[in-house]
């Protein structure tokens, strides 16, 4: 069904916007998290991303063109749908429309200005990701009292993908904050209010949570998703960097970096507040990065927890909160155990030439690669071979990805998150080992965007290195499997008619019986079996 995106509202006084440039054109095809457009707002031109996928089939605003927030921008659909009724439609109610507006505006601002004192605004919890229905604050950055610049950051706000950073839109004095660290709310609850030091707000506060305001609020405050996601959704470690600490980047700027497999860490931002932009990563070279690259994050001893005093014979029981992290993991899961129907395949690996190959490659200097690493290796290439196995279901179709991007699956302290390697099949060992590393550090301090952990076609799970010698996982949808990788075992193998001590590993394929058949899951696996015992094969 053809889905009609509108002029958003990128920032807190925004109420037209000119598009300036299509980076979509119609009959493109649109994936959740493309850039669709740059348009220029009163305060900043901004990417404005999409939260869909389809084919671009209509577009309501040419470029150069303004028109008000809530118009017809765009029209996202499957190819060859008939969108006449909506254009139609939307056509013969804009001048109504256009007069609601008015009429609306005037009677919003009235109470506004007589409700809200002189520059104060209501910031609500923002929607930081597409699927984002609630948001926990993890830390407050700013205490009551504390002046707020345009650009500072607020809190860092824990979504259903990431722990992120919130930027304030507005200047003046941190008046209230309305959830407290640690408490979860719906995106547009009241979060804070800003205003001038000293004013009494409240009446303000009071009238928002027994709901005497939440209709004025967002005509001066709504902080749509696309500004949020734009400001705060790649947060990176700056430079000299101390853990905590984010560099900013454009959504548009981290597509490019992705494409060109660019690490933003080693990049310099021209923007505001040192934002990372396109003409950055286009102007960008690798010696540019060494500099920045000597300063290490300074570790801090952190003192662990003391363990819970149970008394001997009493029972003692211990509740603890869900995150958001916890219930997505609970809601997606469950679902793709109950929805697809899994089978697994189970396979072992001889692994005495790939435990010498890894001694080989590890020889070089600054080099090093891990058993899991030559193990991803062989899966893109095995993909390009067998891309039935990269294939998600959809009910009218099977989608056939002939793109390999790999998910890598990491435990972190609330659960478990999937960093993705975009085009994983054009990577050597050595930047697939440096870009998981990377990528897996930073899962683990809370500093992958959201854009991050999206797109995968694949995915790989590893408990090797707990000592778990096989095990089955369940498919990270829309995915149509995923392989588990055991431990290298060493033990006695049969070998030319004799016994002798070898090293094997064992591989398990859980594969979506809908898109995935038993035989073509086991050639997938023959010729994975293939790379992994003869590394060689994959210079091929």
């Amino acid at each position: 069904m053809a889905i009609k995106i509108t002029m958003p509202r990128l920032s807190d006084t925004m109420t037209e916007g000119t598009v300036a440039t299509w980076l979509k054109k119609v009959g493109d095809k649109v994936s959740e998290g493309d850039i669709l457009a740059e348009i220029e707002t009163d305060k900043a031109t901004m990417e404005f991303e999409s939260f869909n996928e389809g084919t671009l089939l209509y577009i309501g605003i040419p470029e150069g063109e303004t028109a008000p927030v809530d118009s017809l921008l765009a029209i996202i659909g499957k190819e060859g749908e008939d969108i006449s009724s909506l254009i139609s439609g939307d056509s013969a109610a804009a001048p109504v429309a256009a007069e609601v507006k008015k009429e609306e505006v005037l009677a919003v601002a009235a109470p506004t200005n007589s409700a809200l004192p002189k520059g104060v605004v209501v910031v609500t919890m923002p929607r930081l990701s597409d699927t984002m229905t609630e948001g926990t604050v993890a830390t407050w950055l700013k205490k009551v009292g504390d002046k707020v610049s345009e650009g500072d950051i607020l809190a860092e706000i824990e979504t259903d993908k990431a722990t992120m950073e919130f930027e304030s839109f507005n200047e003046g004095t941190l008046l209230y904050v309305g959830i407290e660290e640690g408490n979860t709310a719906p995106v547009d609850s009241l979060l804070a209010i800003i205003g001038p030091a000293g004013t009494d707000i409240s009446g303000i506060a009071e009238n928002y949570k027994t709901g005497g305001a939440p209709q004025a609020a967002p005509a001066v405050t709504e902080e749509k998703a696309v500004a949020s996601t734009e400001k705060t959704a790649e947060p990176i470690v700056q430079e000299p960097s101390t853990d905590g600490q984010r560099i900013l980047a454009s959504p548009l700027a981290k597509k490019i970096a992705s494409d060109k497999g660019i690490q933003l860490t080693q990049v310099k931002g021209s923007g505001e507040n040192g934002r990372i932009v396109k003409s950055d990563i286009e102007n960008f070279t690798p010696a540019a990065a060494a500099p920045q690259a000597v300063a290490a994050p300074a570790k801090t001893e952190v003192a662990a927890a003391p363990k819970v005093f149970v008394p001997a014979g009493e029972v003692f029981t211990e509740e603890i909160k869900n995150s958001q992290m916890r219930k997505i993991i609970a809601k997606r899961l469950a679902e793709s155990l109950f929805t697809a129907p899994h089978y697994n395949l189970v396979i072992e690996v001889t692994m005495d030439d790939a435990m010498k190959s890894r001694a080989t490659i590890n020889s070089v200097p600054d080099t090093k690669v891990s058993f899991n690493d030559m193990v991803i290796k062989a899966c893109a290439l095995a993909l390009k071979k067998h891309p039935k196995i990269n294939s998600q279901w959809k009910e009218d179709a099977i989608i056939i990805n002939h793109h390999v991007n790999i998910g890598v699956a990491v435990a972190v302290e609330d659960g478990l998150v999937v960093p993705v390697l975009k085009f994983t099949d054009a990577m050597s060992l050595s930047q697939i080992g440096a870009s998981v590393r990377d990528l897996a550090g930073r899962a683990k301090n809370k500093k992958l965007g959201p854009q991050e952990m999206e797109g995968s076609t694949f995915t790989v799970s590893n408990l090797g290195m707990f000592g778990i010698t096989e095990f089955n996982s369940i498919i990270n949808q829309p995915n149509s499997a995923i392989l588990s990788v055991g431990a290298i075992v060493e033990k006695p193998v049969v070998k030319n008619g004799q016994i002798v001590v070898g090293n094997t590993m064992m591989l398990s394929l859980a594969c979506d019986h809908r898109t995935i058949d038993g035989a073509t899951g086991a050639q997938f696996l023959q010729t994975l079996k293939q790379y992994i015992e003869n590394p060689v094969t994959m210079l091929a």
